[in-house]
This record gives structure tokens, C-alpha cells and sequence, in this order.
């Protein structure tokens, strides 16, 4: 677990794709978010750590929809309750449908018991105790990928639009190389070098780092 003023990160990984399932929250006790619940054990090390730390869970916040971010909402709500999931409403289809979430390319067709997702429009703002996050658009990876900010934590949660080196894949069904790039230069780009990068895969690193060192950022796709 990592920490930076005050908020706490609890990270885990499933086996399969090492997809980063995150709980945040401020303090111990405190009201948290569980972000993007992948694939067993997730769900289980995600609901082990919401009890160990007695936090109050408000919401599954969804960076996007492909399957290894969201196969462990389902087991976090038989647990939990009736939790709000949100994601872009571009990809709402994805909850429901093996095609749209990828799942149905490898034969898998999993698709969740998700009904009533909420949005997560662009410009939007959701509070955290305290703490405000902006939802930025970087859709490209997916259709309606988001990244959530928070300039007072100096932390930008990036789903798979960016990684340490690298970007999101755009090879997929409904990517756009183009968007995504135009997104990560506008809505990523433009925020302070020191801005800590929390992916949805692999380690951490500043905006400041992959302005200067990575190879997509300087010289594109």
C-alpha cells in the first residue's frame, strides 16, 4: 500500500493480466472508493482490506469497461450490497455484452449483473471525503475510458489510456489511436510534471516522466 497526503492506495493484481484493482480513501474508518475489481482474487483481497480498515465503501468508480476491470463487481456487491457503479455511459453496453467488454474474443462471455450504471461525464466532479476528483476524458483505449484527477492529491487515476513507457492499446474493437492520443496530449499532458500516474497495469509514474521519456508521448503511434 502507498500513501501520499493522506489519501492510501490498496493495490491488488489478479494472475492473469496483473490489472491494478485500487481502494482509495483518506483515512482508516473513512469513506473509500473500490476502482476497476478485476479478476479473482481481487474481489475477495479488495473486501478483506475494506473490513481489515473498516472503511465505508460509496462506489465502484469503472476507468472503462473491458473485462479484466470489472469481473469483480458482481462478487464486491453480493458482499457489499447494492453499491452505485459508474462508468461513461459509452460503454454501458460493456456490462452486459461479451463482445463489447472482450471477454467474448477469448471465448469467455462474461458479463455482469450491473442494471442501473451512472455516468461519469466529462468536466464532472464526484467528492471523496473531502477530496474533489475530475473526470477526464481519455477514451481511446475504449470508448469511454476516464481518468480520474484530483489536483489537491496531485494524482491522476488513468485506467489503460497511459502506462509507465507506454499507452493503452489500440488494436481492440472501438479503439481510436487517434483519440486516444489527442486525449492523452490534451486532458493528460496538460497537467502539472509532478502529477503522480496510478495505471491500470504495472507501476506508477509522473506526468513529467512520460512527457520526457516516453516514446509514444514524443513521437506518437
Amino acid at each position: 500500500m502507498i500513501s501520499d497526503h493522506q489519501l492510501h492506495v490498496h493495490v491488488t493484481n489478479d494472475p492473469v493480466y496483473s490489472e491494478n484493482g485500487m481502494t482509495i480513501y483518506m483515512h482508516p474508518g473513512g469513506p473509500c472508493w473500490i476502482i476497476d475489481p478485476g479478476l479473482p482474487p481481487q474481489a475477495e483481497e479488495i473486501m478483506a482490506h475494506v473490513q481489515k480498515e473498516s472503511l465505508d465503501v460509496q462506489a465502484i468508480m469503472l476507468t472503462h469497461a473491458h473485462a479484466d476491470h470489472i469481473a469483480g463487481i458482481d462478487a464486491v456487491r453480493e458482499t457489499l450490497g447494492p453499491l452505485p457503479v459508474f462508468l461513461a455511459k459509452e460503454e454501458w453496453a460493456a456490462l452486459s455484452d461479451p463482445m463489447e467488454n472482450l471477454s467474448g474474443l477469448m471465448d469467455a462471455g462474461f458479463v455482469t449483473r450491473v442494471e442501473d450504471p451512472k455516468d461519469l461525464p466529462p468536466g464532472s466532479t464526484f467528492d471523496l471525503d473531502g477530496i474533489e476528483w475530475l473526470m477526464l476524458d481519455t477514451a481511446g483505449h475504449s470508448p469511454g475510458g476516464r481518468t480520474f484527477y484530483s489536483r489537491a492529491l496531485n494524482i491522476a487515476i488513468v485506467g489503460d489510456a497511459l502506462f509507465a513507457g507506454s499507452i493503452g492499446r489500440v488494436d481492440f474493437p472501438h479503439s481510436d489511436g487517434a483519440k486516444l492520443m489527442a486525449n492523452i496530449h490534451e486532458h493528460l499532458m496538460s497537467l502539472p510534471d509532478e502529477t503522480r500516474v496510478l495505471s491500470g497495469h504495472g507501476p506508477e509514474t509522473t506526468i513529467g516522466r512520460e512527457r520526457t521519456t516516453n516514446p509514444y508521448i514524443l513521437h506518437g503511434l
